[in-house]
Order: C-alpha cells, then sequence, then structure tokens
C-alpha cells in the first residue's frame, strides 16, 4: 500500500493522577530523521521511544512531541541540581570580574535557567509515565498512519493514470516510428544517388552505411524497455511496503529512455511526445518523493 510521508497524530492517555500528550508530523525527507522533545523523566526511554517509531515509519522526518501532567506531583519528584547551579554560579561571576559588572546574582536568576529543578527519574512515577507514554505514542502511530495511507490512496490514482499516458505515449510513437527507419533511408539513397554518378558509388559501402542509419533511427529496444518500466512501476506500488527509493531509481531509467528516443528521433510528431513523456517522468517524480 502507497503511505504519504505527510500527516499528523495526536493521542492522549490517562491514568491514575498522570496524562500523557503526544503528537507526531511528518514531512518529505530521504531517509527517516526523527526529532523528538520529550520530559526530563522520559530521558532514559529516548532510545525505546526511537525504535517503536522506526517499526512503523521508513522514511520521513518525524517531529515528536511529548507533554506530562500529575495532578498530584510528589514533591520528591522535583530534585534541585546544586553541582549544575554551583557552576552557574562561578561562571557568571567569572564574567562579572572579567568585564568589570556590577550586580548580585539574584536566586530567581539562577533558577530559571536550564536543568537547574529537575524530575527525579527514579521517583515511583516513573514507570507510569512511560506505560501512558507507550500507549500514547503507539495511538498518535496509528493516527499518522491512518492520514497517510488516506493521502496515499489519492496519490496512487495519480501514479496510476500518469503511467497509463505514458504507456500510450510509447504505443504512438512505436506506431510512428514503424516505417520510418525504411522512409529515411530510402530518402538517403535518392539523395546520394542524385549528388554523385552511379558509377561512382560503391553500393557496399553505402549499404553498410544505411545499415548503420537504420539502427540509428531504430527506438523499438528503448520502446520496449519503456514498457517494461512501467510494468514494474505497477508492481513496487502495489507490492512494495516502502517504494520510494526503488521507484526514484526506476524513474531515473525512464528518464534516460526517454531521452534516447528523443535522440533518435526523426520526425516533430515523435519529438513532441518525447517532451510530453519526460514532463509526466518528472511529475511523476515530484510525486514519488511524497511517498515512504
Amino acid at each position: 500500500m502507497v503511505s504519504s510521508m505527510t500527516g499528523y497524530g495526536r493521542a492522549v492517555v490517562k491514568k491514575e493522577e498522570i496524562e500523557v500528550t503526544v503528537e507526531i508530523r511528518s514531512v518529505n525527507n530521504r531517509f527517516l530523521d526523527i526529532s523528538l522533545r520529550n520530559p526530563r523523566i522520559l530521558a532514559d526511554f529516548e532510545g525505546q521511544i526511537k525504535d517503536i517509531i522506526a517499526k512503523t515509519l521508513s522514511r520521513g522526518r518525524i517531529n515528536v512531541s511529548i507533554t506530562v501532567q500529575s495532578q498530584n506531583a510528589n514533591l520528591q519528584t522535583l530534585t534541585l541540581n546544586k553541582p549544575l547551579a554551583t557552576t552557574y554560579y562561578r561562571l557568571v561571576k567569572e564574567l562579572q570580574q572579567e568585564l568589570d559588572l556590577a550586580g548580585e546574582v539574584a536566586l530567581g536568576q539562577l533558577l530559571s535557567l536550564p536543568d537547574i529543578i529537575v524530575m527525579d527519574e527514579n521517583a515511583p512515577e516513573t514507570e507510569l509515565f512511560w506505560e501512558c507514554t507507550r500507549e500514547a505514542l503507539t495511538r498518535a502511530l496509528d493516527e499518522l498512519q491512518t492520514m497517510r495511507r488516506t493521502e496515499g490512496t489519492e496519490l496512487l490514482r495519480d501514479f496510476m493514470q500518469r503511467v497509463e499516458n505514458l504507456e500510450k505515449m510509447i504505443l504512438s510513437i512505436e506506431s510512428l516510428s514503424a516505417n520510418r527507419p525504411r522512409e529515411e533511408i530510402e530518402k538517403l539513397r535518392q539523395r546520394v544517388h542524385a549528388l554523385i554518378q552511379e558509377e561512382r558509388v560503391d553500393e557496399g559501402r553505402l549499404e553498410m552505411e544505411l545499415a548503420f542509419l537504420s539502427d540509428r533511427l531504430d527506438v523499438t529496444e528503448e520502446c520496449v524497455r519503456f514498457h517494461s518500466h512501467n510494468k514494474a512501476f505497477i508492481q513496487i506500488l502495489q507490492n512494495e511496503a516502502a517504494p520510494g527509493r526503488k521507484l526514484n531509481f526506476l524513474l531515473q531509467e525512464m528518464n534516460r529512455e526517454a531521452n534516447t528516443i528523443g535522440s533518435k528521433a526523426s520526425s516533430a510528431e515523435i519529438s513532441h511526445l518525447v517532451i510530453e513523456m519526460k514532463d509526466e517522468v518528472e511529475k511523476l517524480r515530484e510525486q514519488v518523493q511524497n511517498i515512504e
């Protein structure tokens, strides 16, 4: 199933006096990039949080925000980081002396600095916080995946339509180019005989050059490969859980075949079709950046 890389999920879990809210936002990215913002009490569980996300998602920039609340928080769960406060105070005093600054360091200023007052990770509530967080994270991921799959369904329809358009263009090119090499060779033969006296024409050499020209004008192999790429594109969409990377590679091959057909094109009609093909391939490439 095709899944978009853009989505949002939110879940709230409340147990006893503890409430945990998890919000997840995802946008396009070539790889899985997880940005986590969580309270200090869950610091020891960051690895587990990222593992749960990685088992569900394979690509995208994932922003996770976790907030926790306790309506009956035990004051013993809050601790003063005295070594850090002392270091802050010492650094401020050194800066005052070095720059010859006046003033005193107020207690309120120290307490407002990062990580001066922290939660005690060994508090009894910690495991309950993690239990709530894990459940909320799972629910938020489910909601995110639902949104991503809904958008992925719309993208799948667009992919199928564009591949169908490419298939029609290739069929048109095959029809237009079926007799083109023979016609061009006959034109060239007549032109050569018109410019050079009959007795001076080396028929053997002329046949070799015409055969070489015929090969250069023939786009049969490129069209066959393009048909194969179209089939492979659909198969990957239908069978791969995260088809984005494979489709990116396949689109490079499709663009290469289109360029080759364009370089061999001997008519304005084929050239115009090649331009349309390359435009469709580029639109597919842009859309593939949106899926896992």
